[in-house]
C-alpha cells in the first residue's frame, strides 16, 4: 500500500469531493466528516511519501500516471509525478493546513453558507487536490492544469462570501486569467524549442543543446515568470488579494491565505532550479539585477499599506503581500542561504498565517467585526483565543523560538552573503512595521484602550462587558482546538527547525549555489 502513497494523496480528496456532491442535497451533515476523513487519508499518503523519499537513494519518489516508465513513451509524452524532498515538504504543508481548516470549518460553513455544505466541501477538496498536485507534478503543462484547478475552485469558494465577494472574485478571475495565459504561452515556447514538457527533460535539453542564449527560451522564461508573479500576488499584481481574502467565507480565507501564494513561490523555485536550471535562471544579469529592487519596492509598499489599515483581516492580507516579497527576494538572492530561507519561510509563513486567520475568524464570529474598534478588551473575554492568535503574530514579527525567527534569520544571512543591503533594509523596515502593528493590537486587546487613549481595563481591572456576556466567552472547542494546534505547530516548527532545514539542504545539495559570495 505504501508504494501507492502518492495515489492516496489525490484519490482520497477526489473521492471525498464526489461523496460531498452526492450527499450535499440529502445528508449535508455528513459532508464535514467525509472531508475530514478524506484529508486524513491524503495526509497519511503524504507522510508515507516523505518517508519513502527520504529513504530512497535519490531522495525522491517517481510515479508515472498509468504506470510504466518515461522511457516507454515517445519523447514529450507521459505525465510524471515526482515527489522529491522540496515538493513533498510543501505538499505536507498543504495537506496539514487543509486538515486543520477542515476540523475548524464545521461551524463557520454552516453559519455563513447555510445549505451549501455540499458545494463548499466539494470545492474545498478539489482546491486541496489542485494545490497538492502542483507540488508533485513533474510536467510543465500538467502544472498549468493543476494551477487552474486550484484557481477555479478558489473563485467558487470566495464567491460564497459576503455581498462584496462577487466583485472581489471578478478581480481575482481577471488577474488570475492573465497570469495563467502568460504561463501557458511560456510553456508553449518551451515545448516548441525543447520538444518535451517533462521538467527534468527540459533542463537536460537546455544543457545538451546550449539553449541558454536562445531568444525563444529567454522569452519563455520571462512569460512563465511573469505569470507566476501575477498568480502569487506579487506587488503590484496584488490588487485581487486583499478584498478576496477579506470578504471570503471564514473557512475559505483560512484555507487560501496560508497556501495559495506560498504554493506559487514553490512553483517559482521549481521553475528556476528544476526546469530551467541554476545557470540559465541566475546568470542573466538583467533580471537578477532588476528583481531584487522590485522585491524591495514590494516589501516597503505592502508594509506601509498594512500600517494604514484599520481592519484586522485587511491588515493581515497586506502582510501576506509583504511576505511574498520576502520569499521572492530569498530566491533571487541567488545563493544557498537565501534559498534555504525562502523555502523555510514558505513553510513558516503558511503555519503562522493559518494561526492568524483562524484567530481572526473566531474574533469575527464572537464580536461580529474585525475592525480595530471592536477588539477592545478581548483578552479578558477570550484569553486562549488571543494567546493562540498572538503566537502567530509573534512569529510573523520574528521572535524566537517561533518558526518565523529562523526563516528570517536565513533570509538575512542570504542577504549578507549576496551583499544585498537594500533587501536587508526592506526586511528590517517591514519587521518594524509588524512590531508596531501587533503591539498596537496587544495594547487594544489587552489594555482595552479607547480611540481617545483612555484606558478602561488595564488588563487586570473590570471591563465594561455587556450584561448578557460572561467574563470568559471563548469560542467552541471545534474552533479553539484547531487554533491552538496551529499555534503549537508554529512553535514546534521553530524548535525543530534544523530537522526541516536538513531536508531542504539535502534537496539543494546537487545544485551549484554559492555559499560564500553571490555570483
Amino acid at each position: 500500500m505504501s508504494e501507492n502513497s502518492i495515489a492516496f494523496i489525490f484519490a482520497c480528496p477526489l473521492f471525498g469531493a464526489i461523496l460531498c456532491t452526492l450527499l450535499g442535497r440529502t445528508k449535508r451533515h455528513l459532508c464535514h466528516p467525509v472531508t475530514v476523513a478524506s484529508l486524513a487519508g491524503a495526509l497519511w499518503g503524504g507522510i508515507e511519501t516523505l518517508r519513502r523519499a527520504v529513504a530512497s537513494e535519490a531522495n525522491e519518489v517517481s510515479y508515472l500516471l498509468g504506470g510504466g516508465t518515461l522511457d516507454a513513451f515517445p519523447r514529450g509524452v507521459g505525465i510524471e509525478f515526482r515527489a522529491d524532498l522540496l515538493g513533498t515538504l510543501i505538499m505536507l504543508v498543504v495537506l496539514g493546513v487543509a486538515f486543520l481548516v477542515a476540523l475548524y470549518s464545521k461551524l463557520p460553513v454552516s453559519e455563513e453558507t447555510p445549505e451549501k455544505e455540499g458545494p463548499f466541501y466539494t470545492l474545498f477538496l478539489l482546491q486541496v487536490t489542485g494545490l497538492a498536485g502542483i507540488c508533485l507534478t513533474g510536467d510543465a503543462f500538467n502544472l498549468y492544469v493543476l494551477i487552474e484547478v486550484a484557481a477555479l475552485t478558489g473563485y467558487g469558494l470566495i464567491a460564497m462570501g459576503s455581498a462584496r465577494a462577487a466583485a472581489a472574485t471578478f478581480n481575482y478571475v481577471i488577474l488570475g486569467t492573465i497570469g495563467a495565459s502568460f504561463y501557458l504561452l511560456g510553456v508553449g515556447y518551451v515545448y516548441i524549442k525543447t520538444g518535451t514538457l517533462n521538467m527534468v527533460g527540459i533542463q537536460e535539453v537546455i544543457e545538451a543543446q546550449n539553449l541558454a542564449d536562445s531568444a525563444t527560451m529567454q522569452v519563455a522564461f520571462v512569460f512563465i515568470g511573469l505569470g507566476i508573479l501575477i498568480k502569487m500576488a506579487f506587488f503590484p499584481f496584488h490588487a485581487w488579494l486583499p478584498n478576496a481574502y477579506t470578504h471570503a467565507p471564514t473557512a475559505t480565507s483560512c484555507l487560501l491565505a496560508p497556501l495559495v501564494t506560498k504554493v506559487m513561490i514553490y512553483v517559482m523555485i521549481r521553475m528556476t532550479l528544476t526546469m530551467f536550471g541554476v545557470e540559465f535562471s541566475f546568470d542573466n544579469t538583467l533580471w537578477t539585477q532588476i528583481l531584487p529592487w522590485l522585491v524591495v519596492i514590494a516589501i516597503v509598499c505592502a508594509a506601509t499599506m498594512a500600517l494604514a489599515q484599520r481592519d484586522l483581516k485587511k491588515m493581515l492580507t497586506y502582510l501576506i503581500v509583504a511576505e511574498v516579497g520576502y520569499m521572492v527576494g530569498g530566491v533571487w538572492l541567488n545563493n544557498y542561504y537565501g534559498l534555504i530561507g525562502s523555502i523555510f519561510h514558505v513553510i513558516s509563513d503558511a503555519c503562522m498565517t493559518l494561526c492568524l486567520f483562524l484567530g481572526a475568524g473566531i474574533i469575527l464570529r464572537k464580536v461580529g467585526t474585525t475592525h480595530f474598534d471592536g477588539l477592545k478588551g478581548l483578552f479578558r473575554r477570550m484569553p486562549l483565543t488571543m494567546t493562540g492568535f498572538f503566537v502567530g503574530g509573534f512569529s510573523i514579527i520574528g521572535l524566537p523560538p517561533t518558526c518565523g525567527f529562523f526563516s528570517k534569520w536565513y533570509l538575512i544571512t542570504g542577504g549578507m552573503v549576496a551583499h544585498r543591503w537594500e533587501y536587508m533594509v526592506a526586511l528590517m523596515f517591514s519587521t518594524m512595521v509588524m512590531v508596531v502593528l501587533f503591539f498596537r493590537l496587544i495594547e487594544r486587546i489587552h489594555l482595552a484602550v479607547t480611540e481617545s487613549g483612555e484606558e478602561f481595563g488595564h488588563g487586570h481591572g473590570d471591563l465594561e462587558l455587556p450584561e448578557n456576556e460572561t467574563r470568559f466567552d471563548e469560542a467552541p472547542l471545534s474552533l479553539l482546538i484547531p487554533l491552538l494546534l496551529s499555534a503549537a505547530v508554529v512553535l514546534v516548527v521553530g524548535i525543530y527547525n534544523q530537522d526541516i532545514v536538513n531536508l531542504i539542504q539535502d534537496f539543494l545539495e546537487p545544485f551549484d549555489l554559492p555559499k560564500g559570495t553571490g555570483r
